[in-house]
């Protein structure tokens, strides 16, 4: 059986992203995104890079973690390497946004100096937390957002030194999040769990075309099957067959998009055995049938 590949998507169906998101001489860019128009769900992945999701118009869910936000305009969400993270739409709403990306290797080239030791490092290691989101409410939004409309402005016009001037503008608005940066004494537990969500994500990218039932996860975990759907619940917002089943449509709305399988061969390469409960399914989604949607894309 064909398995479909998303590895080249932005949307980030993979749970673990891998790809370079621009060239090593210059780790930094930016995607304009809109939810629902380009994805209704982005799964929940994590990368090695750091994320900035700058929302721009309308409304949306971010989560992070185990945190769920209603995003809004203005809304700055601050996503560093290894978070566990992931968008969702709003039914009647409209979300676009900015999916800015570097590494942070970016900010502080490959030496050690007191701004890599006392802030980068702790910051990646997540031995400072510094505020995953910062809302129009928050008295650093100003400053935050105005550093990032100008590394905007300057990757738009590509001035002479218009690299300087985005790494600087980066550099300013982490020297501003630090004011509210926390630093972090005992995240064991946390991390224990979130490493035992990035396993079950793990399992449903490689496996979603395939049966995948709870008992089997649960044993993976080290919980009772009552256990692991309560926590998969409250990690997700959703129980785990509804979460799996909307990761699925999504991968199937994706290969409608971009191949020329048939709706039955695309059914069963995202793991539906029944073609009639794939179209109920999607219809109930997407508001229309597989066919039409091919169409209408």
């Amino acid at each position: 059986m064909k398995k479909i590949e998303n590895r080249n998507e932005i949307s980030g169906s993979a749970y673990y992203e891998t790809k370079r998101h621009s060239d090593t001489m210059f780790a930094f860019n930016v995607y304009p995104c809109t939810i629902p128009t380009d994805f209704t769900f982005v799964p929940l992945h994590w990368q090695d890079s750091v994320e900035i999701i700058y929302v721009k118009r309308g409304k949306g869910i971010v989560q992070v973690n185990y945190d769920a936000f209603t995003a809004a305009e203005g809304d700055i969400f601050l996503i560093m390497p290894g978070r566990i993270h992931g968008l969702q739409s709003i039914e009647g709403e409209r979300m676009e946004y900015e999916n800015i990306i570097f590494d942070l290797s970016f900010l502080s080239g490959n030496h050690i100096d007191i701004c890599s030791q006392k802030y980068l490092q702790p910051m990646a290691s997540g031995k400072i937390q510094l505020p995953v989101r910062v809302g129009r409410e928050n008295p650093l939004h100003g400053e935050v957002s105005a550093y990032l409309n100008a590394a905007d402005r300057l990757c738009a016009s590509r001035p002479a030194g218009y690299e300087l001037g985005v790494k600087g503008r980066l550099l300013l608005m982490f020297s501003v999040l630090f004011q509210q940066g926390v630093e972090r004494k005992d995240g064991m537990v946390e991390k224990e769990h979130v490493e035992k969500l990035k396993m079950v994500l793990a399992r449903m990218e490689r496996d979603y075309d395939r049966r995948l039932t709870i008992r089997d996860l649960a044993a993976e975990c080290g919980y009772s099957e009552s256990h692991f759907m309560r926590w998969f619940k409250e990690a997700t917002g959703y129980g785990f067959s509804g979460y799996l089943i909307r990761f699925r449509l999504e991968k199937a709305a994706h290969a409608l998009r971009n191949s020329s399988d048939t709706v039955l061969q695309i059914a069963e390469q995202t793991g539906f055995d029944n073609l009639s409960n794939f179209n109920r399914l999607f219809k109930k989604k997407f508001g229309t049938t597989p066919s039409r949607f091919r169409k209408e894309v």
